[in-house]
């Protein structure tokens, strides 16, 4: 119970710090959407009176008042999960573009993730046990290649080769505009062809990391004492493998899938922009470009939320499968079989 107090107060002490970083960064750079409008206008040669520039401000809800006071509202703000109405989207609101974009990011990156992590480390498990046999000797070179090429440029050659050239897939978008929204198989279909590019993208470009990790720490588990032991009780290679070897190998890779699946709510940005893919990735580069503050903090919120609350989940976790930091943390004796 100490260890769940302490790690629930570090939660709410860092999410405290990051909202607070996420308010005075926007205030810090130069310029405003107000100005870039004003600006506009007198590039055309229109002049606006000081009137029509207050109610330009009033319109995108930018405050004068102080920077405390401003402060005390955006607490407010985040608590209630109300951060005004988007500059880039107006009049839309915050709240509604997020909860708009949040469902395709958690499809298309959430779903990746998933496979990702599951098909390289269970990759990664096999290549350590045959390390040496034909599947290592070509599994980890291409692993090696995958996980150091950028995946933007392999977002761009499978968007050029098999959407522009081939025409096998579609250049943009989520689904086919000539298909009405709604809970029908022909929009699924749609939806499921035009993320076929971005997810293979993502997962050529991840599934390399998570096996070269997954099998360094089983390379490294492979010469303790208790795996010596366990083959010289005559334990199956399965057993011997998954329970002994792969249990203890996994941690410092679950530690990194729960950092993965904390920032699954950020979008993969650069594949959602070369996709115009409609998630939290491409919302977040609207937002940046068009200088949308109040977007800006609204994505930030959810995405610091999402990561505090998975590493939180993987601390809990993390106690649950390593006896070690089980009795450190209660004091006791506790017993595995390794």
């Amino acid at each position: 119970m100490r260890y769940l107090i302490s790690r629930l107060a570090l939660l709410i002490g860092t999410f405290w710090a990051a909202i607070t970083i996420d308010f005075v960064i926007p205030r810090l750079m130069p310029g405003s959407p107000a100005a870039d409008i004003l600006a506009r206008f007198e590039q055309n040669g229109d002049v606006l009176p000081p009137s029509a520039q207050h109610a330009l401000s009033v319109m995108l809800g930018i405050s004068h008042q102080g920077l405390f006071s401003q402060y005390g509202a955006f607490l407010m703000q985040v608590i209630h999960f109300n951060f005004g109405r988007s500059y880039t989207y107006f009049p839309y609101t915050v709240t509604s573009e997020i909860f708009h974009a949040l469902p395709w990011t958690l499809g298309l990156i959430g779903i990746t993730t998933l496979l990702s992590f599951g098909l390289g480390t269970g990759l990664g498990i096999i290549a350590a046990w045959r390390r040496g046999s034909r599947l290592d000797t070509w599994v980890t070179p291409v692993a090696m290649f995958t996980s150091a090429f950028p995946y933007f440029w392999l977002a761009m050659a499978l968007l050029y080769i098999l959407g522009y050239l081939v025409h096998w897939f579609p250049l943009t978008g989520s689904y086919s505009s000539a298909i009405n929204p709604g809970p029908s198989f022909s929009f699924g279909a749609s939806v499921v062809y035009h993320s076929i590019l971005p997810a293979a993208t993502i997962l050529v470009s991840s599934i390399g990391g998570w096996l070269l990790s997954m099998r360094n720490n089983m390379l490294t588990t492979l010469r303790e004492d208790y795996i010596v032991l366990a083959e010289a009780k005559g334990l199956s290679n399965v057993k011997v493998a998954i329970d002994y070897a792969a249990h203890n190998a996994i941690l410092p890779n679950f530690t990194g899938f729960a950092m993965a699946i904390g920032f699954v709510v950020g979008g993969s940005l650069l594949v959602e922009v070369v996709f115009a893919y409609p998630g939290m990735g491409y919302l977040l580069y609207n937002a940046a470009i068009n200088q949308d503050y109040p977007l800006l903090e609204g994505i930030f919120v959810v995405i610091v939320a999402c990561v505090l609350a998975a590493n939180f989940l993987a601390d809990l976790a993390y106690v649950v499968l390593d006896p070690r930091i089980r009795r450190v943390h209660t004091g006791g004796q506790t017993h595995g079989h390794h």
